[in-house]
């Protein structure tokens, strides 16, 4: 008899049983609702674009500014208790809270996304959504893997303004600037080493 995994119970997760895993492991994983969620091992192409990420993004930064990679964690108050971006930026004062015994980011001006088949749909919607809810964010970038294509989102300069600003970047050639930091991204840079055939 052959069964299939939706039809096998479910085990829901207490946040104990997750801040267990994440002390005694040495991968990282997200909380979602009662599900842990893997965040390590995934493709090489998104390995290399984190990296080329936090290489340029690092490069460029001005004293007083700060460069993380996908291992800090970053406090997302909506979607409790925090999420791993594949990289993001904090400038002048640093402010962490621990989180039973994990340091994580409470103040990130600029945030990273590496989007992944199994992750995409949560990471465009959810996760942006909780990002976007943090009163530090200035700018988004999710970032396709699988050709080169970024989104570049950007909160509202003006108080009454409740949309988020939106570029969509596609040409190799294209330079996104991001202006929470004062740096620019090439896309090329970003997709360093990528073969998309």
């Amino acid at each position: 008899m052959v069964v299939n995994r939706r039809d096998l119970p479910s085990h829901h997760y207490t946040l104990e049983e997750y801040f267990a895993l994440e002390r005694a492991g040495d991968a990282r994983y997200e909380y979602w609702d009662g599900e842990i969620v893997c965040m390590s091992g995934g493709s090489r192409q998104h390995a290399m674009i984190g990296g080329n990420l936090y290489f340029n993004l690092r490069a460029q930064l001005k004293a007083g500014c700060q460069t993380f990679n996908a291992d800090m964690p970053v406090r997302t108050p909506a979607l409790p208790p925090y999420r791993y971006p594949d990289a993001s930026v904090a400038c002048g004062n640093l402010v962490f809270e621990n989180i039973n015994g994990i340091d994580v980011l409470t103040n990130p001006i600029l945030i990273v996304e590496v989007l992944s088949p199994g992750t995409e749909n949560p990471d465009r919607k959810e996760k942006r959504a909780a990002y976007q809810l943090i009163p530090s964010v200035m700018e988004l970038l999710l970032i396709a893997q699988d050709a080169p294509h970024v989104n570049q989102l950007l909160r509202p300069s003006q108080a009454e303004a409740k949309e988020w600003g939106r570029h969509d970047y596609g040409d190799p050639a294209a330079v996104i600037e991001l202006a929470s930091i004062n740096c620019s991204l090439s896309l090329r840079d970003v997709y360093e080493g990528i073969d998309f055939n």
